[in-house]
């Protein structure tokens, strides 16, 4: 098999490429690194604004939301080209992900132009208010209330893991509007402005590093949200949750392929054990990415295969947790050590030139946790793959 492109995609690429040789920022201009997954620095914001104003934020959507009315392939090409330069298009990939893709599928004509035009423009960054102490891989067990009283919602409840939410705008956030209903059912979706009385937000750092204030702790107290922030709706916030985890996994393969990737190539096997390791790690990485061209290749003729994309969710998270568990055991103590790397400091580079394989290592959790746990994938393989009862 030879993976090739029609001529219009590769003149796609071309023309992509031609933007970031000519407008990529500088070491001198990025100098500021993100604190958190919803901090962008201020150079960041201008790199956004400049990928929507010319289409190349996010391809796949319509010139007045940042894209071009790109196709699939052309959209998977956008991101190849990204992973290649280890750059980024946002500093806030929930925002534009899942919270402002989910507001372009589900939102009011208003919501998409006051938030979801805002957060693709980084004018202001958004996190997602899912898990809760009582209900983190299982959303459909949340207990955040939402009661109607006018022309308001009141909030009250907590959720928690809510990356960058210290740092964010706004939360998509997920609460119980009827309590009787069936589990999966009486569940619906608020925008709820971080500065609306009521709200607080507790960040904590992570067993990586002390500094790593990403994760928070996030408390509604008589939280009074306008009932024009529902998106979608009332008490069907399932339908949105479904899709928002959906946004997230459409390409998340090629993520990790391009994470195993990166693995490979910093990991150099000594022993005849770190070579057999190394020789099946190629061969995941090698699987994942012909699996992930035949997807592509299913959603580019139209043909809907969502059971597919937990295939590949789960091959490739687990694929880099076992290639870096591996490293880290090839290294030994030295694992605990940061690398002496002469790779030069770019603000690109968040994790891989400045992480020991431990923390590299334990990192790789958060690919096997966020979107849908691997054995929720597990479960959605079994039934809807290889048709197994549910029992």
């Amino acid at each position: 098999m030879k993976l090739t492109f029609d001529a219009d995609v590769e003149e796609f690429r071309a023309e992509f490429v031609a933007f970031l040789d000519a407008n990529l920022p500088t070491e001198a201009e990025a100098g500021e690194r993100p604190r958190s997954s919803a901090h962008v620095p201020e150079w960041a914001r201008r790199w956004q604004r400049l990928q929507f104003d010319n289409g190349w934020l996010l391809p796949g959507n319509p010139p007045e939301f940042g894209g071009r009315n790109a196709s699939i392939l052309q959209q998977y090409v956008h991101l190849e080209e990204l992973a290649k330069r280890r750059i980024y298009h946002s500093f806030n990939p929930q925002g534009l992900g899942i919270i402002a893709a989910s507001l372009l599928s589900f939102g009011t004509e208003e919501q998409k132009r006051d938030w979801a035009a805002r957060i693709l423009r980084a004018e202001i960054t958004a996190a997602l208010g899912m898990s809760e102490p009582g209900a983190g891989s299982d959303l459909a067990g949340l207990r955040t209330r939402a009661v109607l009283d006018g022309d308001h919602f009141v909030v009250n409840g907590q959720k928690v893991w809510t990356s960058g939410a210290h740092d964010a705008d706004v939360l998509l956030t997920f609460v119980r509007t009827d309590p009787d209903a069936p589990k999966h059912q009486g569940i619906s979706v608020l925008l709820v402005p971080t500065d609306t009385p009521g709200v607080t937000r507790r960040p904590f750092a992570s067993v990586c590093a002390e500094d790593d204030l990403d994760f928070n702790e996030v408390f509604f107290t008589d939280v009074r949200v306008p009932a024009a922030n529902l998106v979608g709706e009332l008490n069907q916030g399932w339908r949105v949750a479904t899709g928002s985890l959906g946004h997230e996994r459409t390409l998340l393969w090629l993520s990790f392929s391009d994470r195993l990737q990166d693995l490979l190539e910093d990991f150099r096997p000594v022993t005849e054990l770190d070579r057999d390791h190394y020789a099946t790690l190629v061969m995941d990485a090698q699987a994942l990415r012909l699996l992930g061209s035949r997807a592509l290749a299913r959603e580019a003729r139209g043909e809907q295969d969502v059971a597919s994309l937990s295939v590949l969710k789960l091959l490739g998270s687990e694929a880099v947790q076992n290639a870096a568990e591996h490293a880290l055991t090839a290294a030994g103590s030295g694992g605990l050590m940061h690398p002496n790397t002469t790779a030069p400091y770019t603000p690109w580079n968040l994790d891989n030139f400045s992480s020991s394989w431990f923390e590299r290592y334990v990192r790789s959790f958060a690919g096997t946790i966020a979107g849908g746990t691997s054995e929720i994938q597990r479960t959605i393989v079994a039934e809807r793959v290889l048709g197994l009862p549910r029992s």
